[in-house]
């Protein structure tokens, strides 16, 4: 059997599992590195703001959340932040409404902006920090520990990473057993208008494509939209849907009313179409990545996994 993007999947959680073990015995370093600048923050962090969906995420994930006091319009998971004072899109902040909150730190990706707000904010004593948030687990690495680190909860950062690289480990072992051919996918995300948006490279969808087995059709760098003529000459066998304003079915037909060709794709005519939540791809590898891959491996190859489940029955 042909596995497209195989070794690649096992590289990266080599890569993953190396990088926990070898920076774990290296927080004396990190802790020596800027120590004056990290004790005043790790003392008076008890006032943060996310602009991010995926950091929201990992700051609940880590027991952080009573030091949110606001996160910007991209953190919608888990629904308890949506009580949490919103900061606006994360690209387009007002000083004046992070100030009013009165954040030590500020948690945000290279999309944090504009630049101008960003400066007033450090003029006024905020706390900037930028983390990477690439679709790639070194990235979720660092960004996780420099979380923990800041907010005094490294113990917390390096259990939830290890149970992040733990069952990401364990989804590759079910990939060892799979059988048949690697299924063509095609990722879409409808903002409702237009044609769809197409997952490309280095973004989150075309990881969780190849950690879960299959492969991105799509060639391209990020997100491009797509004409129904170019996505029917792909013909996907396996198409993922994420919709902002639609889940399930609704997504479906919302994707088909705009994209009508798409009728004639593999995927629609055997019906393995599949709705993710959009929130998933904003904002890098978050902690429900896990799970959205274990749900994909078993659409990707249904009958193998049932196989699988039976043997260990």
């Amino acid at each position: 059997m042909l596995w497209i993007g195989r070794f690649a999947v096992v590289k990266q959680i080599k890569i993953f599992a190396v990088v926990l073990a070898v920076q774990c015995c290296a927080g004396l370093a990190w802790a020596a590195q800027g120590v004056a600048e990290t004790e005043v923050s790790v003392a008076a962090a008890q006032r943060v703001i996310s602009a991010g969906g995926s950091i929201s995420e990992w700051l609940v994930a880590m027991g952080a959340q009573a030091q949110l006091v606001g996160v910007d319009t991209t953190s919608l998971h888990p629904s308890s932040l949506q009580a949490l004072p919103s900061i606006g899109y994360q690209r387009q902040l007002a000083a004046e409404g992070v100030l009013t909150l009165q954040p030590q730190i500020l948690f945000g990706s290279a999309e944090m902006g504009p630049p101008p707000v960003l400066a007033q904010l450090r003029a006024a004593g905020v706390q900037i920090e930028t983390l990477p948030v690439d679709a790639d687990l070194l990235a979720v690495s660092h960004s996780v520990r420099r979380m923990g680190q800041l907010l005094g909860r490294s113990a917390e950062a390096e259990r939830v990473l290890q149970a992040f690289s733990q069952a990401m480990a364990q989804h590759n072992k079910q990939l060892d057993k799979v059988e048949g051919e690697t299924p063509r996918v095609l990722l879409v995300f409808s903002a409702g208008q237009g044609n769809p948006l197409s997952a490309g490279k280095n973004t989150v969808g075309d990881w969780l494509i190849e950690q879960s087995g299959g492969e991105n059709l799509a060639r391209h760098q990020g997100f491009k939209a797509l004409s129904s003529e170019s996505m029917l000459a792909l013909n996907p066998q396996v198409i993922i849907v994420a919709d902002r304003h639609n889940q399930g079915l609704a997504a479906l037909e919302t994707m088909l009313s705009s994209s009508p060709a798409l009728r004639h794709t593999d995927a629609v005519q055997k019906g393995r179409v599949i709705a993710i939540d959009p929130t998933l791809l904003v904002g890098g590898l978050g902690p429900r990545v896990p799970q959205q891959v274990a749900e994909l491996i078993d659409a990707f190859y249904p009958a193998t996994t049932v196989q699988v489940a039976q043997k260990s029955q």
